[in-house]
This record gives structure tokens, C-alpha cells and sequence, in this order.
């Protein structure tokens, strides 16, 4: 068997692995080409991806033997899940894996652009004087505040737990499930981006979600609102929330994830009222570990002629 890993793995988990074939792990630390990717699928039979992989057609044909494409993602929007079917193999991701880091760190956002901690942080370091007065760097509070959760998955779900513990209301937008989720209401879009004083997203990257938060939607928002993103960066109009933050139609923006990853729009980076972060939503050594090893375990089920352990659902 070869395993082709398109980036280096954290923690030792590539034992199993090398039991059952040879390994090659991409000599290059960055997001590979379209061409180097379809150099490392030939004669591949798994690859093991990250989410900055783009796996479609082309790099299938290049890899007739392959019989699994492993994610070490929660998403999978970087996979053509239909023409990976096609091709006769199977694609997995990670889910679950992430969930408390992910909820964590968009409760760490939340803070920070609410607080205007980066903002603080930057003041003192760039030596800038300033003394404490009662109206400096003044913030807002969470408690009573509204906390609208678009997507209710797992990581929704979480947050909403974390949210309600500071004392939030928490309503919720989701496609299906039930109306009442934890300590969370289902609501319209409309009425969850009118009334919420933080809006954070949590869906996936789909055709329906693609720049879902758009100016038409930030017009819906309170002037003095937050926008929260841990989830993929083009549900965002990256362009439009920066517009409609420097022209204070909304209070604030914290995000994780970007459109064109890792560039990030130039009008969001001039903004003190934003919170930028690189893609830290999984970020934890025990997280970026597990995440590995279920990739490993679903490459190790998938050739030893088992079913994967965590399919990613079929178109």
C-alpha cells in the first residue's frame, strides 16, 4: 500500500500507517499546488488531506488506485465528495474531534472584540500614553445580551452551552431540528441578525451559505452588533463587513477564517474594531492530534478492507 499525507502530521501517528504500506509525507510545509497534488496521488492508494486541499477530478485521475481521501477537517468543502464516489473511493473527515476548541476559541473571540482587548494590547505596545478614566476603551457586557448561533451543529451547540453560562440569550438559526436546542430558540435569519447583539457563524460552506452574511444582512444588524466567524470564511462578503464596519453600521467583527485564505481583505486589517485571528479555530496540541489520528484510523479501516470510521455523508 502507499500513503501519500499531503502535509506533515502532528504527534507521532503515522505507526499504523507504516504496519500497513509505505508513507510519504510532502517535503514542502505549505499548501500544495493542483500539479503537486496530482504528482503525490500517482500510485497512491490513500491521501490524507488538509483542508487547504483541493481534491477534484484532475487529481483523481492522476490516482486511479486511490481508494481514500482522509480530511483531517470537520469541513469538507475542499472535496468533490461526488466525484471522489465516482472514482470508486471514499472520503472521511474528522468530526466531532473539534468541537470544544473550536467553541472555545469563538468564546475567546467574542471577548476579546467585545472587550476590545487586541485593541488594548495594541495601544500599549505601540508605547502610545494613556491613563484610566471611565470612559476609556469602554466595551460591551454579554450578560442579557443576545447571542444569535447561526448553524446548530455541534460547535453551535457548544458555543450556545458557553454563551448561556455568561448570561446570554441564546437563539439560533438552523435549516432543520427541532425549535428548542439546550438553551437555544430556533428563529428566522431575519429576526436572529435584527436582534442579536452577537452574531456568530457556525454552518457549513455550501452553494446556500456562500456570503450568507452579505450587506443586505449587515443592514439587518444592530449598529451595535459583533459579527463572530469560526466557520469558513466565504460566508462572509468580506468586502461588505468592511464597508459596513468602517461605516459603524455594525459594532465590531472577530474572525478565524478568511474568503482567500491567508489573504485577508486590506479594509478589515486598517480597523481597530476588528479581531483577526489565522485559523485557530482547532488550535490545540490535543485537538491537531486527534484530528491526525482519526484520519490515520479511517486510511488503516478503508484499506485493511473495513468501512471507514468517519464517512463523510453523500451528496
Amino acid at each position: 500500500m502507499n500513503i501519500f499525507i499531503t502535509r506533515a502530521l502532528p504527534g507521532d501517528v503515522l505507526s499504523p500507517l507504516a504496519r500497513i504500506g509505505k508513507v510519504t509525507v510532502s517535503p514542502h510545509d505549505r499548501p500544495l499546488t493542483q500539479d503537486e497534488l496530482r504528482a503525490g496521488v500517482v500510485g497512491a492508494d490513500a491521501v490524507i488531506t488538509t483542508l487547504n486541499d483541493q481534491i477534484g477530478t484532475e487529481v483523481l485521475a492522476a490516482g486511479p488506485q486511490l481508494r481514500v481521501v482522509a480530511n483531517t477537517a470537520t469541513g469538507y468543502d475542499n472535496l468533490d465528495v461526488a466525484a471522489i464516489t465516482a472514482h470508486g473511493a471514499v472520503a472521511t473527515n474528522t468530526p466531532g474531534v473539534l468541537v470544544d476548541a473550536t467553541a472555545d476559541l469563538t468564546m475567546a473571540l467574542l471577548l476579546d472584540v467585545t472587550r476590545r482587548v487586541s485593541e488594548g494590547d495594541r495601544l500599549i505596545r505601540s508605547g502610545t500614553p494613556w491613563s484610566w478614566d471611565m470612559g476609556f476603551l469602554l466595551g460591551a457586557g454579554l450578560q442579557k445580551g443576545r447571542l444569535g448561533v447561526v448553524g446548530m451543529g455541534a460547535i453551535g451547540r457548544a458555543v450556545a452551552r458557553r454563551a448561556a453560562a455568561f448570561g446570554m440569550d441564546v437563539v439560533h438559526h438552523a435549516r432543520r431540528g427541532p425549535g428548542v436546542i439546550g438553551p437555544s430558540t430556533r428563529v428566522e435569519l431575519k429576526e436572529l441578525l435584527s436582534t442579536a447583539d452577537v452574531v456568530s457563524l457556525h454552518c457549513p460552506l455550501t452553494q446556500e451559505t456562500h456570503h450568507l452574511i452579505d450587506e443586505a444582512a449587515l443592514r439587518l444588524m444592530k449598529r451595535s452588533a459583533y459579527l463572530v466567524n469560526t466557520a469558513r470564511g466565504p460566508v462572509v462578503d468580506e468586502a461588505a463587513l468592511a464597508r459596513a464596519l468602517y461605516l459603524g453600521e455594525i459594532a465590531g467583527a472577530a474572525l478565524d477564517v478568511y474568503e482567500d485564505e491567508p489573504h485577508v481583505h486590506p479594509g478589515l486589517i486598517e480597523l481597530e474594531n476588528v479581531v483577526l485571528a489565522p485559523h485557530l479555530g482547532s488550535a490545540t496540541a490535543q485537538t491537531r492530534t486527534r484530528m491526525a489520528e482519526v484520519a490515520v484510523e479511517n486510511v488503516v479501516a478503508v484499506l485493511g478492507g473495513g468501512e471507514p470510521v468517519t464517512p463523510v455523508p453523500q451528496p
